[in-house]
């Protein structure tokens, strides 16, 4: 009886998929870039935001654990790459370089970048970056498209801007506030949050629009078989992409659902209120065991930042 029970065992850990045996794991590693408000934050030793709130709500749904880790950005798809970590979820662009190297689930946000820039400074959109500030010099995050857009669209052209690359967009940020920089190239809902961190300080000098698709990334070829159990989640969560007429694809949130109110809860408001609605909330989000719970998180969050 007992080997039989063991051999059940084994065989409920087996799935089949794509006509091949796959070992399903029952927590898989997650790892983020943080702090990258609102996307990836910290308070007192816990990790939280957009992507990891959402992360933590696939797993309810899709039925197994996470076990969220700091990640350095250099690293981040390279480690996944190798199949050290089972999932990457930071913000991440899906381009065709990076698909080669990782799959990427349904995308969850599009994004453009923002121009920052102090509003002392006397500078617009064409003169921060084109090198006219007190600095003539430009930060973004090492590896990110902020800064490939300064050296294929700035530098490659001929104009003489600086660029100056940073282990975090927090670190630049702070760089640009203590002017040691003339602006920062982001993505940007992040800047927004940027702002509302520093309103007396900083303004959005313009936006480029690059038309960047966000998505979760896991080993290629998907060994643990985790792709469509998340994207079905993220449906079940209240996302999904459609095909426009015009060919360009975009997303449909159900009103009223988690995805709806993270949304709300996440992109707006200052990072201290996010902070102290996460603090009253996160229980509901740690202890939850179905998309009731979800629910209830979500809305917490929503109200909270009011």
């Amino acid at each position: 009886m007992k080997r039989f029970l063991v051999g059940l065992t084994v065989l409920s850990l087996v799935v089949l998929l794509g006509g091949g045996l796959v070992l399903a794991k029952d927590k898989y590693t997650v790892v983020s870039d943080i702090p990258w408000p609102p996307f990836e934050m910290e308070l007192q030793g816990e990790f939280f935001g957009f992507d990891l709130d959402v992360m933590r709500a696939i797993a309810v749904v899709a039925g197994f654990e996470v076990d969220i880790q700091n990640c350095e950005w250099s690293i981040l798809v390279s480690s996944v790459q190798a199949g050290a970590k089972d999932i990457g979820a930071s913000g991440l662009t899906d381009f065709p370089e990076r698909a080669a190297k990782v799959d990427f689930s349904n995308h969850y946000w599009l994004s453009n970048q923002a121009v920052v820039i102090r509003k002392d400074s006397g500078l617009n959109l064409v003169s921060a970056l084109t090198g006219m500030g007190p600095t003539g010099a430009i930060g973004a995050q090492r590896a990110t498209t902020g800064g490939w857009w300064v050296e294929d669209n700035l530098q490659a052209a001929g104009f003489d801007v600086e660029l100056k690359q940073y282990a975090t967009y927090p670190l630049a940020i702070l760089d640009l506030v203590a002017k040691r920089i003339d602006a920062v190239i982001q993505d940007e809902p992040a800047s927004i949050s940027s702002l509302t961190a520093f309103p007396d300080d900083l303004t959005v000098a313009g936006i480029i629009n690059t038309h960047e698709y966000f998505g979760f990334i896991v080993p290629k070829g998907d060994p643990n078989g985790l792709l469509p159990r998340m994207n079905n989640a993220m449906v079940t969560l209240g996302v999904k992409t459609v095909i426009a007429s015009t060919g360009i694809e975009e997303f449909v949130i159900t009103e009223g659902s988690f995805w709806d109110n993270l949304v709300s809860a996440y992109f707006g408001p200052s990072t201290e209120k996010i902070e102290a609605a996460w603090s009253q909330c996160k229980d509901l989000l740690l202890a939850a065991t179905c998309l009731e719970d979800l629910e209830n998180y979500a809305r917490c969050m929503a109200d909270a930042v009011k």
